[in-house]
């Protein structure tokens, strides 16, 4: 890593800790989804009015209502039916999910590619941690799809950073490397400013710490075994470790020299998530 690479990492670090970094804020459609989510009396018309001022997001929370993940008897394309079908916090925590997206936009081709990149990323691991969740813990999937989908939200901010600053767009390899040294402190950061619940919290800080071992399965396990397993087939390091070794695995029940061999019904769910995501 390059002297300027870590210098970049320096001022970064310094600017989380004297609380000087510009940490994204939350779109407000997101916001008012939540704030609605949290009024004990809120009626299913008043979140669906909420959700219905963004024409996509209304789309998309038809379409996953749709996913043959959810098993609907019959095609809901009404978006009071589709979040009646859901439940309020199910919607409430997959619609913050899926607004992120259009905070990974930027201006110069570099870094857009990258943004795009890292949601695309966010997106196949929160389809993967969907499945996970259901199949293996008694956890909830919503919770662990937004989990999925706020996971790399810490990159968001460096990735911003380097574009205002000019700084290391030539140079991905050094840029990637002060991605993965420091994203998590700032996604952990930012999510409790968000107030997220602290078990997502926790997410962005410790999915990647393959020696964790919490009592119970929690959402930072699925998240982390569905980072390893988005891998799978890749020359990525995380492949070349020892996978039976990590206490995510055993805590969700799962062998993981059983990923590799196709389980049918896994992969067609997998699929189905990944589409009902994108």
């Amino acid at each position: 890593m390059g002297s300027l690479a870590e210098q970049i990492q320096q001022e970064l670090i310094s600017a989380i800790d004297n609380d000087e970094l510009v940490l994204p804020t939350l779109p407000e459609v997101a916001l008012r989804v939540r704030e609605a989510a949290e009024d004990p009396n809120i009626s299913i018309p008043v979140l669906s009015k909420v959700i219905g001022e963004d024409a996509a997001l209304a789309a998309r929370i038809i379409k996953v209502v749709n996913s043959p993940l959810l098993r609907t008897s019959r095609e809901i394309n009404d978006l009071q039916m589709a979040v009646s079908r859901l439940g309020i916090n199910y919607t409430a925590n997959l619609a913050t999910g899926l607004a992120m997206e259009q905070m990974f936009q930027a201006t110069t081709d570099v870094i857009d590619r990258k943004m795009r990149e890292v949601w695309t990323r966010s997106t196949e691991v929160a389809a993967i941690s969907h499945v996970l969740c259901r199949h293996y813990t008694r956890l909830m999937p919503d919770q662990a799809t937004l989990a999925g989908l706020v996971h790399l939200i810490g990159v968001l901010p460096i990735l911003t950073y380097v574009e205002e600053s000019g700084a290391l767009l030539g140079d991905p390899v050094s840029l990637d490397h002060v991605i993965e040294m420091i994203h998590p402190r700032i996604g952990e950061k930012i999510l409790r400013t968000w107030q997220f619940p602290e078990p997502i919290a926790l997410v962005p800080g410790h999915y990647t710490d393959f020696t964790r071992d919490s009592p119970k399965a929690d959402y930072v396990d699925i998240v982390q075994v569905a980072t390893l397993q988005s891998y799978l087939g890749t020359d990525h390091p995380y492949t070349q470790l020892d996978w039976t070794s990590i206490p995510s695995f055993a805590k969700l029940g799962l062998d993981p020299r059983s990923l590799t061999e196709e389980d049918e019904d896994l992969s067609a769910a997998m699929d189905a998530a990944m589409s009902m995501l994108q």
